[in-house]
């Protein structure tokens, strides 16, 4: 699941919405929106970030924080590290290697290390 997708699954669930009336009311497949949900889809258009947030009505500052979701709940992100360091690309290369295998406190203290996005 991405940071998006959780975090419209807590608002649907919130307004005791089925994942098909929601899917029905922006128009869109709710095969579309569960992949969205669980992601196993890549990051949702702006245009539907906005549509999500009009359906919730969701404004200012929290629309704004589902729009900087939506653009860091890439499943499938590529880290480029051409003209970086080698260290910089064994970072990236490990991380890649292990991020299936960490721990919630380990993701933790890596969010920590790399501060907000």
């Amino acid at each position: 699941m991405t940071p998006f997708g959780q975090r419209m699954r807590e608002l649907r669930e919130r307004h005791g919405l089925a994942l098909k009336d929601m899917a029905t009311a922006l128009h869109i497949s709710s095969a579309y929106l569960s992949a969205l949900e669980h992601g196993r889809k890549g990051t949702p258009s702006p245009m539907l970030v906005r549509q999500i947030c009009g359906y919730f009505g969701i404004i200012w500052d929290e629309a704004e924080e589902m729009e900087r979701l939506a653009r860091m709940s890439d499943p499938r992100v590529v880290v480029d590290t051409s003209g970086l360091t080698p260290k910089a690309t064994l970072v990236a290369n490990r991380l890649a290697g292990r991020i299936a295998t960490l721990d919630e406190a380990a993701l933790d203290r890596l969010l920590e290390i790399i501060g907000p996005g």
